[in-house]
């Protein structure tokens, strides 16, 4: 059973930041596509950044493109997602997830899938002054 811990929220001012981990129960992690998705009060879940697991390539919803960076330590099993100028329409439930897959799939139209197989409980990010 694949498990996934988020961590890392808060409460930010605009133009902040905020850098989240994920931590993965299992060395599979390493395999596979992680990804960051959020979901906002009222609104649909959407993808923010995705790590392919085979050769490291990253993808970036049009929103998160040049602000947030994410990163990952297979070594460690952790995925970070740094989120820099943060606005507040970042405001969401913020969670790693994978669907178990070595690649991530590429944006479409600038927006990012998310995982539908696992993910963790979140990690909430407010942005407000």
């Amino acid at each position: 059973q694949v498990q996934l811990v988020e961590s890392g929220g808060g409460l930010v001012q605009p133009g902040g930041s905020l850098r989240l981990s994920c931590v993965a129960s299992t060395s599979s992690f390493g395999y596979w596509a992680i990804s960051w998705f959020r979901q906002a009060p009222g609104k649909e879940r959407e993808g923010v950044a995705c790590i392919s697991g085979t050769d490291g390539s990253k993808w970036y919803s049009d929103f998160a493109e040049g602000r947030f960076t994410a990163a990952r330590d297979d070594d460690q099993n952790t995925m970070y997602l740094q989120m820099d100028d943060l606005k507040p329409e970042d405001t969401a439930v913020y969670y790693c997830g994978t669907d178990r897959l070595t690649r991530c799939v590429p944006p479409r139209a600038g927006s990012l899938a998310y995982p539908r197989d696992r993910w963790g409980q979140g990690t909430q990010v407010t942005v407000s002054s």
